[in-house]
């Protein structure tokens, strides 16, 4: 029997290392980045996926880690890493929306969001987290960016499709800065780190297709991003950032999307 679009998505997703670009190298890299943190911090992982960062955060740190996520199949499988690991009492899978993270004002000494901002947008994203830093807590994200004034048809034809609102780094600097931000650092992710997500996904991809051969198309549907980097790299990219919010300032939405002046 046929499977449906969506199930071939979760199929394709399943069991991956990770969900978006990222690798270990760049997590310690923006750890140091982000400075001194308490001896035992609690982490705020938002939008974990399957939880590897979560983990490596955990170990980095030596604190705890509060894995937010959706899609509980992700969640069963860090609870079952996390306890395999030794550090079940130090990571805690939470399933919940990241638009309204069930956690007090000032629970986190670090949050941490790889590849998930753009579901919330960059500005509301900032605007919504911000109460859960502690008063000298620190936010970590990663985000989809436009890396040149003008892209590919391609491109910008698929990441209007799917975050229309997707800005340049110079946009979001200082879409930041006056939502009462300080923009400590900004770090553009390697190749290595789109391949460490892309290259799973597409074994996974050429497996399914030798499973199920009468569904090719939704497959490449499946995988048409990998096609839209390959072709199309130069013309955007994940940039993190490293933010402390400035004290005395009260969040506000930001600019509108693309507006720099």
């Amino acid at each position: 029997m046929p499977l449906s679009p969506a199930d071939l998505f979760w199929a394709a997703h399943a069991d991956l290392p990770r969900e978006a670009p990222g690798s270990p190298a760049t997590l310690r890299l923006l750890l140091g980045l982000a400075g001194p943190l308490p001896e035992r911090p609690h982490v705020v992982d938002v939008g974990c996926g399957p939880g590897t960062a979560s983990l490596l955060l955990a170990r980095e740190t030596g604190g705890t880690v509060t894995a937010l996520d959706t899609h509980g199949p992700f969640l069963d499988r860090l609870r079952d890493r996390a306890a395999a690991e030794g550090l079940g009492d130090r990571v805690r899978a939470l399933e919940a929306p990241m638009q309204d993270v069930p956690l007090p004002d000032g629970a986190a000494d670090l949050v941490w969001a790889e590849g998930s901002a753009y579901v919330m947008g960059f500005d509301a994203a900032l605007a919504g987290w911000r109460r859960l830093l502690a008063p000298d807590g620190v936010l970590v994200l990663t985000e989809a960016e436009w890396t040149t004034p003008d892209p590919a048809p391609a491109a910008r034809a698929f990441w209007d499709a799917g975050y229309p609102a997707m800005r340049t780094t110079a946009d979001n600097v200082a879409a930041a800065q006056d939502a009462g931000w300080t923009v400590a650092a900004t770090y553009l992710l390697p190749d290595s780190d789109w391949a460490a997500y892309y290259d799973p996904l597409a074994a996974r991809i050429a497996a399914l297709r030798a499973e199920h051969p009468g569904q090719g198309a939704a497959l490449d549907e499946v995988g048409a991003e990998i096609g839209v980097r390959r072709e199309h790299g130069g013309d955007y990219g994940y940039t993190a950032y490293v933010l402390r919010p400035r004290h005395g300032t009260r969040p506000f939405r930001g600019r509108p999307a693309g507006v720099t002046g």
